[in-house]
């Protein structure tokens, strides 16, 4: 990491869709040193269109710097991994040549199960913890549309190694107009969300409906409290309980009888994509049997989600 003047840290940013692209560009755009790892195809329109961003927070049209895989070296300080999880052993292989000095890795995937296949492959010491909440797509047009204003960034350092690196990314943080958090109990975050998002999650791609939908029906809300509930003893038997302000403010948004909001997961299996079922569902479930906690919500909600998969597969969904 260079040294020497103010913080300074250059960052490479996994992909330029709705996650890559929007924190990235916004750090791109306070001045920030960050640059794209992009496929041939995206690269070649942020080339000839610039990176685009529409958000009721400002919209904005810059020139982002790219580089393909091809050209990628081992000179960066810091790599902000944003992909969806099942492209998790892809951006390995996309991003492995950036981190074989000192780099340190800033995930900021959905779940948990992506830290232990990050640490086998680049090392505990260069892998942070992180997450980010935002409701965004990538148009087909490329255009990076922010829906809402919600755009939080949390991370945190899981070694006293990565103290440096993350130091300098707040630095570059601090002059943006993101809100963010340099969290001294990462891990305690994580869980905090995976906590609320695998509740989300399941039922809202069960139901096939948003929480408002969900609170109308008979028997939702109830469905909504039993899932939350076992993801709460799910959390404080692997040692992460939630804290009580962070549970109200999880069942205000999970029981809000005019919340039109759905999980991405949900959007996802509407839209006949690929979803992260094993990685926030999966997972969860797996833990709740380890533990023999009631798993009914959430075993009925992956179960939905492979019988999904299955008919994806065969080509089988609704036009």
């Amino acid at each position: 990491m260079r040294t020497g003047g103010a913080p300074s840290a250059r960052i490479l940013v996994l992909g330029a869709g709705a996650t890559g692209g929007y924190f990235g560009g916004r750090l791109a755009e306070a001045g920030a040193d960050v640059t794209f790892l992009l496929r041939d195809a995206r690269r070649a329109q942020v080339a000839r269109d610039g990176l685009r961003i529409l958000s009721p927070l400002g919209d904005v049209t810059l020139p982002a710097r790219t580089v393909g895989t091809a050209d990628l070296r081992d000179d960066y300080d810091i790599v902000l991994l944003s992909c969806k999880a099942y492209d998790l052993e892809s951006a390995i292989a996309a991003i492995a040549p950036a981190v074989t000095g000192p780099c340190t890795v800033v995930p900021l995937l959905n779940g948990m199960a992506h830290l232990d296949r990050l640490d086998a492959q680049f090392g505990p010491t260069q892998v942070t913890g992180g997450t980010c909440m935002i409701d965004g797509v990538l148009r087909s047009d490329g255009v990076v549309e922010h829906r809402g204003t919600l755009q939080r960034l949390v991370f945190g350092a899981r070694h006293p190694a990565q103290g440096a690196a993350l130091r300098s990314l707040a630095a570059a943080l601090a002059t943006t107009r993101l809100d963010w958090e340099y969290a001294d109990n990462i891990k305690q975050r994580m869980w905090d969300k995976l906590s609320f998002l695998s509740a989300l999650a399941a039922t809202t791609s069960l139901f096939r409906a948003n929480i408002g939908e969900i609170m109308a029906a008979s028997g939702g809300r109830a469905a909504v409290e039993r899932t939350y509930r076992a993801n709460l003893e799910i959390a404080a038997r692997e040692g992460f309980p939630v804290s009580d302000d962070v549970a109200k403010g999880a069942w205000q948004r999970l029981t809000d009888p005019a919340g039109d909001w759905t999980s991405s997961l949900a959007r996802d299996e509407e839209a006949g994509f690929r979803t992260e079922a094993d990685h926030i569902v999966g997972w969860m479930l797996d833990r709740a049997r380890r533990h023999g906690i009631d798993d009914t919500m959430l075993d009925l909600a992956y179960t939905a989600l492979k019988a999904y998969e299955v008919r994806r597969a065969a080509g089988r969904l609704p036009a």
